[in-house]
């Protein structure tokens, strides 16, 4: 059965791992293997044990195991704008097992709609504009390209693009 719930401190471990697991999926090729290994090493257990307590993730599981989380909140430029009606989803990600079983979209409509339960009426959401799997997966959530960046990630710099929902 599916469930999707905020995330406890017992979620840490599984969180800590499901990190790790899709940052190794979805990056690979597109940052260096040290990046990657230095960002997981700052999302360990005991960083999502501090998170995770107080609600920090939305957890997707099937059948007792955690498949999934979204993290969420003020979108992060709007806010700065003195825009208080777009919310961002900061990360959206599936064990890589998981993925093209509609899981993700399931995880995507409830993080929405939390965001919308809290008043933000629209959406905001960043990708890498090489994780071609995320941005097709934005893009058929009905995600529209509404402006590009680039962030120096590792030493280079990365273009990333910014999907809203409106």
């Amino acid at each position: 059965m599916i469930k999707i719930r905020w995330s406890t401190a017992e979620d840490a471990g599984a969180l800590a791992r499901l990190h790790a697991a899709s940052w190794r999926n979805a990056y690979a090729g597109i940052l260096a293997r040290p990046v990657i290994d230095r960002m997981i090493s700052y999302r360990g257990a005991s960083f999502w044990r501090r998170a995770g307590g107080g609600g920090r993730a939305l957890v997707l599981g099937l059948d007792g195991t955690l498949l999934g989380y979204a993290t969420m909140g003020f979108d992060r430029r709007a806010i700065r704008a003195g825009d208080r009606t777009t919310g961002e989803i900061f990360e959206l990600y599936l064990a890589p097992e998981a993925q093209g079983l509609g899981l993700g979209r399931r995880l995507f409509q409830a993080a929405r709609g939390e965001l919308e339960a809290y008043g933000f009426s629209r959406l905001r959401v960043w990708a890498l504009a090489e994780n071609e799997v995320g941005c097709r997966f934005y893009r058929a959530l009905g995600g529209q390209e509404r402006e590009r960046a680039v962030e120096r990630i590792g030493g280079r710099d990365v273009e990333k693009i910014a999907f809203r929902w409106d």
